[in-house]
């Protein structure tokens, strides 16, 4: 018996869905198109990604993979204001987390790594502007988590925080805003060249480093509440398991407070000492946008 897979079909004009998520006919974005993903990787790291309850598309994106002993999470927000914000989320998110592989897997620094991917995925996104004035953009954080600790690296105000099983947890990033919380730094071809801050920490115990866009940490900003949050309903946090229901919580709660936005959790586990990723070559890594 062969299985057939039903083509999508475009909700205005009845057209065939592209993959991704437009209509091929008409250029329509498709509602349900990545409504809510969940991805998983060896190691324990998971994310989701929810359209939320007021959006019509999930303009959020991510992407989880491993190097060697690393474990990498890239999450992005497309600016509602640009034209196919989704995909400018989309393609950074995939190119940032491709070129993570692809550096530390020659042995770059960590921070130098950082850099030059979040360069790779700005370039990326400016590819995909027909003009300056029709540019896609998104915010940009990443995440990589290793034994010898967590680096973090974003553009935007996509956040990054370290929550640990035992003591004060933290915010890793700073938002790039201005005045009345304007943004004043994003990919696209309307922004400056990336230039990315990073921040490195070595935790002394095991925890979680966490990524997510604005329309979880608008909900809960502190990284108290977030570790709070995600690990309502267990006994105890756990670095090395239940993540995936630990980013569930995180972003249940935030769907239950009124789910204004598109929300992205992504969660690693942090071990110090211990390798975080698989010990398969970066070639075999996956990534999984949202």
């Amino acid at each position: 018996m062969t299985l057939v897979t039903p083509v999508p079909v475009c909700v205005r004009c009845g057209g065939t869905v592209a993959p991704d998520g437009h209509c091929w006919d008409c250029g329509a974005a498709q509602p349900a198109f990545r409504s809510h993903v969940e991805i998983t990787v060896p190691g324990g790291a998971a994310g989701i990604s929810d359209r939320g309850k007021r959006r019509g598309i999930n303009a959020d994106a991510m992407a989880l993979t491993t190097a060697g002993t690393w474990t990498i999470g890239v999450v992005c927000d497309g600016v509602s204001m640009s034209p196919r914000a989704e995909r400018a989320a989309q393609v950074a998110a995939e190119v940032g987390a491709a070129a993570l592989v692809e550096l530390l897997g020659a042995g770059a620094l960590p921070e130098t790594a950082l850099g030059d991917a979040a360069t790779r995925a700005g370039r990326a996104v400016a590819a995909l502007a027909a003009s300056v004035d029709a540019a896609p953009a998104c915010t940009y954080v990443a995440g990589i988590a290793g034994p010898e600790g967590i680096w973090s690296a974003w553009i935007g105000d996509s956040r990054a925080y370290w929550l640990p099983d035992e003591g004060i947890g933290m915010a890793l990033t700073e938002d790039d805003t201005g005045e009345y919380e304007a943004l004043s730094a994003w990919l696209g071809a309307d922004a400056d060249e990336p230039v990315p801050r990073v921040r490195s920490y070595r935790p002394q115990g095991p925890g979680r480093l966490l990524l997510c866009t604005d329309g979880l940490w608008r909900y809960v900003p502190d990284a108290e509440g977030l570790r709070a949050t995600s690990t309502r309903g267990r006994r105890a946090p756990s670095a090395g398991g239940g993540l995936l229901d630990d980013a569930r919580s995180l972003v249940g709660h935030a769907l239950d407070a009124g789910g204004y936005d598109n929300i992205t959790a992504l969660l690693v586990p942090v071990r110090p000492g211990a390798p975080t990723g698989t010990a398969t070559s970066p070639s075999g890594a996956a990534a999984g946008p949202a």
